[in-house]
């Protein structure tokens, strides 16, 4: 028997493996059609149904990712973040993929707090560069035993909120009273990281638990302050850890305000030197996702992208990315600079966001949520 060249040649298959598959098909395919016609964020998302739209075929999932970030952003509207280290090396934690951990021979030297002059002279030079938000990490655990420290941060908020910036913190653990300060300092955001599932997050770190990174991100949602965590990809990690991470995120209370997607660099030193880097259509699938599955949130390009070249992150801005980090540094590795990143915008027809529209998102995205639950 011939068959015509342009017809595929198929195995044989029962009638019921059949029936199967076109129902498997078209169960995934009422989810991501539910998640495109959506108004409003949704907080009951099973792992099942993020796993139906992260394994979309890439193309689809993209225009569909596409498709939904017009409908609640700007699209071609980015935000550019600087973040500066206030406090490096000497961190008690084992995080397997951090040069500033002090279990790990990095040659990281350790420093003490910056001066609270130094750091809003930093946050001047950044808005001056088109940033609208500023953020500060110090390589901390927790913030036990340091209120003096704590007293100069606030004071860096209060200076970065004065020039119209918005601050954002990464300080490590936070009990609900030091929430509160930052709070009434003004932050904007607060950053803690999940990093990744939580069934391969003890692969990654084991001195502090998965429930204890939940735990502060309730303390800084209770005070007020917007919310900042997403991961790193190329721990080691799988597919299910990916969509595991996106479950963790899109099944709180309220979405982050912003998801970061970082990419691993690689330290010498570290336990995880010498990791093979992910795949790109790994990151595009996981952006993709995210944005599908947490609509009205800002997803950061963030480390990683320095190695990434202007065709791959014009991908992640179409699969739904809407912020990156730019200047100097970004904590301790390379960071792509202002120049380059306005370039690479007047390119591809971006645009820096302002901070209003950040603030107008999210009234717009309130008034879906209850549009839909008083409907």
């Amino acid at each position: 028997m011939r068959r015509a060249l342009s017809t595929p040649l198929r195995s044989p298959r029962s009638a019921s493996a059949t029936v199967q598959g076109i129902r498997r098909y078209a169960s995934s395919s009422d989810v991501l059609a539910n998640a495109v016609r959506a108004e409003a964020p949704r907080y009951d998302w099973t792992k099942e149904e993020i796993s139906s739209i992260y394994h979309t075929p890439l193309m689809q999932l993209v225009y569909e990712s596409a498709t939904v970030h017009r409908k609640f952003h700007d699209p071609s509207a980015v935000q550019m973040c600087t973040l500066m280290n206030i406090k490096t090396g000497g961190c008690s934690e084992n995080c397997s993929y951090c040069a500033q951990s002090s279990r790990h021979s990095t040659g990281l030297k350790a420093t003490k707090l910056s001066t609270v002059d130094s750091v809003l002279e930093a946050a001047r030079i950044a808005k001056e560069n088109g940033s609208s938000r500023f953020c500060m990490g110090a390589a901390w655990r927790d913030m036990r035993g340091r209120k003096s420290n704590l007293k100069n941060i606030v004071e860096m908020v209060k200076g970065v909120r004065a020039m119209g910036m918005e601050a954002c913190v990464t300080l490590g653990m936070l009990d609900g009273a030091q929430a509160k300060q930052l709070a009434d300092a003004g932050l904007t955001a607060y950053n803690h990281n999940l990093d990744t599932s939580r069934e391969h997050y003890p692969s990654v770190i084991t001195s502090r638990t998965y429930d204890e990174r939940l735990q502060t991100i309730e303390h800084v949602r209770d005070a007020g302050i917007n919310v900042c965590t997403g991961g790193i990809l190329g721990l080691g990690e799988k597919h299910e850890d990916r969509i595991g991470l996106i479950y963790e995120v899109a099944t709180m209370p309220k979405h982050p305000e912003s998801f970061p997607v970082n990419t691993l660099v690689a330290i010498k030193g570290t336990p995880l030197e010498g990791t093979k880097a992910v795949e790109f259509d790994s990151v595009v699938r996981t952006i993709a996702t995210a944005r599908l599955v947490l609509p009205g949130t800002i997803i950061r390009l963030a480390a990683g992208r320095i190695t990434m070249t202007e065709e791959k992150q014009a991908m992640c801005f179409l699969a739904g990315a809407n912020a990156i980090f730019t200047g100097e540094k970004m904590l301790t590795t390379d960071c792509s600079g202002w120049d380059e990143d306005k370039a690479l915008f007047q390119k591809w027809g971006l645009k820096p966001m302002e901070t209003e529209v950040v603030v107008e998102e999210e009234a717009w995205i309130e008034e879906g949520e209850r549009r839909v639950s008083s409907g």
